[in-house]
């Protein structure tokens, strides 16, 4: 099973009406299938995640945050990791929203070497 604990990731890609972009920074830690995260950064000042880890990696999460205009947005995901050369994951993800306008979307994140702790 792929540990998610102590990992940092950090968005390449995200669809246009997302709100999590390169400046956002992803915290992760996990306990057996429980996964959580904090993120913050660019259009978010707080976010948490929380997932279910499939015995391949594959997250099943939901999601909430605060974004710059003040507005508290939920979302759920799906996320596939892609393992790289180097060691690091790469995660990619379908989202929809719970709130706002219930768009859907596709994203990218990945794994970054250095992050700050929390």
């Amino acid at each position: 099973m792929i540990s998610y604990d102590k990992r940092c990731f950090r968005s390449l890609q995200n669809s246009g009406s997302g709100e999590v972009d390169g400046a956002t920074v992803f915290h992760y830690r996990q306990e057996g299938a429980l996964v959580t995260a904090s993120y913050s950064g660019g259009a978010i000042v707080c976010g948490h995640l929380i997932a279910v880890c499939d015995p391949d990696g594959t997250l099943d999460m939901r999601y909430h945050h605060i974004n710059r205009a003040g507005v508290l947005m939920t979302g759920i995901c799906r996320s596939v990791p892609e393992l790289l050369p180097d060691g690091r994951l790469r995660l990619h993800e379908q989202w929809r929203w719970t709130s706002g306008d219930g768009s859907t979307g596709a994203s990218v994140v990945e794994e970054i070497n250095h992050c700050a702790s929390l």
